[in-house]
């Protein structure tokens, strides 16, 4: 398969948009985050549209991102942390890219959430506390992951070190 496309995907502080846009800046490509599709088309916060809407819209609003994103070439999209629950979107995912999953400890996601919690970004899921919502989402959500990954790279190593993780099995054949 040559890659035209590359999603990443995994838990909420993973990294995926910082990982994203080095990684597009490396190829030379279009870097789109899908929540930042969402908020921008829905004019307010992902915590507005959940709490509006509720949280079937917003993955309705997701899935409209991505199908919009999936037919275009030389693109490393950032996923939602929940772009895996709808099983349309694991198969276009991975159907039509490089599936690249971002693993990271409980522990290291709790610390970047509290580090930078970006409360309209990244609304509450339980309303439980951070390290059990964590825990609890992550147990739910990894099989999924899993299933749709066909590359994993270590997400508390450095960016650097992590495009370059990505890029070895690129470059190995040949593209992109």
């Amino acid at each position: 398969m040559e890659t035209a496309r590359i999603y990443l995907v995994g838990p909420r502080a993973c990294g995926k948009t910082t990982v994203g846009r080095a990684l597009a800046l490396r190829l030379g490509w279009r870097f789109v985050d899908t929540d930042e599709l969402v908020v921008r088309a829905a004019g307010c916060a992902i915590a507005e549209i959940v709490e509006a809407d509720g949280w079937d819209a917003f993955r309705d609003r997701e899935t409209a991102a991505l199908a919009s994103v999936s037919s275009e070439t030389g693109v490393v999209v950032a996923t939602g942390g929940g772009m895996v629950l709808r099983p349309e979107n694991r198969e276009r995912m991975r159907g039509s890219g490089l599936v690249v999953l971002l693993q990271a400890p409980v522990e290291v996601l709790v610390e970047r959430l509290c580090a930078d919690p970006l409360p309209g970004q990244r609304p509450s899921l339980s309303g439980g506390d951070m390290a059990g919502e964590v825990r609890d989402v992550l147990a739910q959500r990894a099989p999924l992951y899993e299933s749709v990954a066909h590359l994993r790279a270590d997400a508390t190593r450095s960016v650097e070190e992590i495009v370059s993780d990505i890029m070895q099995p690129l470059e190995a054949k040949g593209n992109p």
